[in-house]
């Protein structure tokens, strides 16, 4: 086996179930809510296939994780997205309010698991005596990948820009016309977001917001995670 398969395998693994829980939340709280639309169409579901999207699930972590490997041996960053769970809005009891729900179930979910992974370190902790150092080297590695998977997915989406989960969550809680104006600001929403996180450094290279999303709010969430579950933060 090579020596970078286990790395691998647990950066796959870690991303893979944050990136289908976090959808299939969005599918679960909508149908909480009133819609079956993603129920009728298939995609309520915990199957990662569902889920895929080629360029966010596969091409980009890819890249990073390859490249990452490459350089460095190991995955310090990782970043994705799935195709979105459809929600039908006009179904939902209360729309505005539903969809704000709905958008948050993602991310909620995510920190939920970041901090579940935290705590079974414990597991691996107590049980290391019957392990191999090899497994247990890869268990501490995969929750710390997976802690991190969940942080990095769950705090980007909550950048209040539609139709990232923030910006839907921002529509739910701003008055009605300033919501109707922001909400109409989605169809732009993505190509910002791409455009400022990575077409405008490469204009700029002193210019890295993805570099300062990591240290400023992943790294302390991180730690933060980790002190939560009663694990000495490094």
């Amino acid at each position: 086996m090579p020596d970078w398969f286990p790395e691998l395998l647990a950066a796959v693994l870690a991303g893979v179930i944050a990136i289908t829980l976090h959808e299939a939340a969005h599918g679960y709280a909508a149908l909480g809510l009133g819609d079956d639309t993603a129920k009728r169409l298939g995609r309520l579901s915990i199957n990662p296939i569902r889920h895929v999207d080629p360029v966010g699930t596969l091409l980009v972590p890819g890249i990073l994780i390859v490249t990452q490997l490459l350089a460095v041996g190991r995955v310090d960053a990782m970043f994705g997205w799935a195709k979105p769970v459809p929600v039908n809005i006009l179904n939902l009891r209360n729309p505005r309010t539903g969809m704000m729900w709905v958008a948050l179930a993602g991310p909620a979910t995510n920190f939920f698991l970041a901090l579940f992974s935290a705590f079974l370190v414990h597991a691996v902790i107590a049980g290391e005596g019957s392990l191999s150092p090899e497994s247990a080297h890869w268990l501490y590695r995969f929750l710390g990948l997976s802690i991190l998977a969940n942080l990095v997915l769950g705090l980007f989406n909550l950048i209040p820009v539609p139709p990232l989960d923030g910006g839907r969550i921002a529509v739910g809680l701003l008055p009605e016309r300033a919501a109707m104006a922001y909400a109409r600001t989605e169809r732009f929403g993505l190509l910002l977001v791409i455009g400022v996180l990575f077409l405008a450094p490469m204009a700029i290279p002193a210019f890295q917001p993805m570099q300062w999303f990591l240290d400023a709010a992943v790294r302390p969430a991180f730690n933060l995670t980790l002190r939560a579950a009663g694990i000495p933060a490094p």
